[in-house]
């Protein structure tokens, strides 16, 4: 990669950037190459929206934008997660500068392809509803103020919400995949926060047994790629063990509370 001139200036700098194209799904993917002017603290969003601004080839071919998904541009709404030089990340935290060129951008591969950078992360928000991931509220009369949580219980559960359903947690785990109905790590600390509150506790009977059915914590093989990737820094993986621990005492001693 050419170096920048001094005084800041990019003199010609040019970032090389592929993309994995598929258009319409009825088509093979294709790859697309394009020679883009560098400016510091360039990020990969910043790309594609260059490339949608003059979408034309390093070969010089016209060509279409880019279809991808963000919305915060400030890795809040996870809707940009996508594979960036074969790593699992936010497209709009990630800086040109930290990467080896030619940047390869792809889709993720845990998710069915809708166009280009597009997936359709459903399946998350329906494992969710799935594992009962919510806190029971009767709205049709005034229920008075909700419990108090302590600051330190606040603290030690926040990370958990930090959750942007990203999705970058399953397309690096081993047990997701089309032979498998396993949830993921996202879910299952989902499932740990909502047992922790003291409202969603009373319906924690209901949920493990959806944790303790198919695709649920029994499936994890503890490969620990999740908590590597996590763009929040959820502690994936001592969710996935505490939803583990509660699932047996359930089994166990569930019968005898009934």
């Amino acid at each position: 990669m050419d170096t920048a001139a001094p005084g800041g200036g990019n003199s010609g700098r040019k970032v090389v950037v592929r993309v994995k194209r598929r258009p319409d799904t009825r088509e093979e993917p294709r790859w697309e190459e394009f020679a883009l002017d560098w400016r510091p603290h360039m990020n990969i969003i910043i790309c594609l929206r260059d490339i949608a601004e003059r979408p034309v080839t390093r070969d010089g071919h016209a060509t279409t934008p880019v279809s991808y998904e963000a919305s915060c541009l400030e890795e809040v709404c996870g809707a940009c997660a996508m594979l960036i030089n074969g790593v699992s990340r936010q497209a709009c935290s990630t800086l040109v500068d930290s990467l080896e060129q030619p940047i390869r951008i792809e889709p993720l591969t845990k998710f069915p392809v809708v166009r280009d950078l597009v997936v359709d992360r459903s399946i998350m928000f329906e494992n969710l509803k799935r594992m009962k991931c919510w806190v029971p509220l009767d709205g049709t009369y005034d229920l008075g103020p909700g419990p108090r949580i302590s600051p330190e219980v606040q603290e030690k559960y926040y990370p958990l919400a930090r959750c942007i359903t990203c999705g970058n947690c399953l397309e690096v785990c081993p047990q997701v995949n089309e032979n498998s109905d396993f949830v993921g790590a996202a879910i299952l600390s989902q499932v740990r926060l909502f047992n922790a509150h003291p409202t969603g506790a009373m319906h924690m009977k209901e949920r493990l047994a959806a944790v303790m059915g198919p695709g649920g914590v029994a499936d994890c093989a503890n490969a620990q790629n999740c908590v590597e990737v996590c763009p929040k820094q959820i502690p994936l993986t001592e969710s996935i063990a505490e939803v583990n621990r509660q699932a047996i005492r359930e089994a166990v001693f569930g019968w005898l509370l009934g």
